[in-house]
């Protein structure tokens, strides 16, 4: 199963994200994690001893080198457009019971659609991620879908949606459907987070008609608190845990 999270900043996507990814470890599930928003830190919220100590891949220059064959940070010029990547989940990845967590990072683009060997690593990381990988797969994405591509796309089971009550979540919700559409990937779902009562539920799938909603996430201080103290969600006491349960007997 492979699965991708999107929405806007701050709707609770990593959160989500990171009960979901350690609900299915607790089904005794593989599970590749895949931290692929350069603003989140989806290790710390999974639980991950030591992970503010993981470097983004993006990052990892000598890596990039050997695998390209050009310098990072270079645009243009001559390199390896499919680098070798197969072994890197298992060598570069944090790894916590049955979940193995990888922080892609971002690049610094000189401009939009460039070429560089940072980036083509990076998209051929999650090509095979995607398409040739035996565990779960979730991926946590930026508020759209920009590592995937048009082959990968297709190969995702399922982009989850985080949506909360609130007109830039709903318009945000709106272009990653259509970005997603575009490049063929349909099976799109919403996830609502943050809801106070029935007034934001019913605030959300009055004005995101045409999507379906796989469950709804109450508002809750004791994950809130998780984040403040450190800890993952999944490891406090809180209704959340059993709607994912129930999210995933949908996915």
């Amino acid at each position: 199963m492979k699965i991708a999270v999107s929405g806007k900043g701050g709707v609770g996507k990593t959160t989500f994200s990171s009960l979901l990814i350690r609900a299915l470890n607790a089904n005794n599930k593989h599970v590749l994690a895949i931290d692929a928003d350069p603003d989140a830190n989806l290790a710390a919220a999974v639980g991950i001893p030591g992970a503010d100590k993981i470097i983004p891949i993006s990052e990892m220059k000598d890596l990039a080198y050997e695998r390209t064959e050009a310098k990072p940070g270079t645009i243009g010029g001559f390199f390896k457009l499919n680098p070798k990547v197969d072994d890197l989940p298992d060598s570069l990845s944090a790894k916590f019971e049955n979940i193995k967590l990888m922080r892609l990072g971002g690049i610094k683009k000189g401009g939009a659609g460039c070429i560089c060997p940072e980036s083509t690593l990076l998209k051929a990381l999650v090509t095979h991620i995607v398409l040739a990988r035996d565990e779960v797969v979730v991926m946590d994405m930026e508020a759209g879908i920009e590592h995937l591509g048009r082959g990968t796309a297709q190969a995702v089971d399922k982009l989850l949606v985080v949506v909360e009550p609130g007109s830039r979540s709903i318009d945000t919700a709106r272009n990653i459907k259509k970005l997603a559409t575009e490049i063929g990937l349909t099976e799109i779902a919403l996830v609502g987070n943050k809801i106070r009562g029935q007034k934001d539920e019913d605030y959300l799938k009055e004005h995101l008609t045409g999507f379906s909603f796989l469950g709804f996430i109450p508002y809750d201080n004791a994950l809130i608190e998780a984040d403040l103290n450190g800890m993952s969600p999944f490891d406090v006491e809180s209704e959340a845990r059993t709607i994912i349960e129930g999210i995933i007997n949908k996915i």
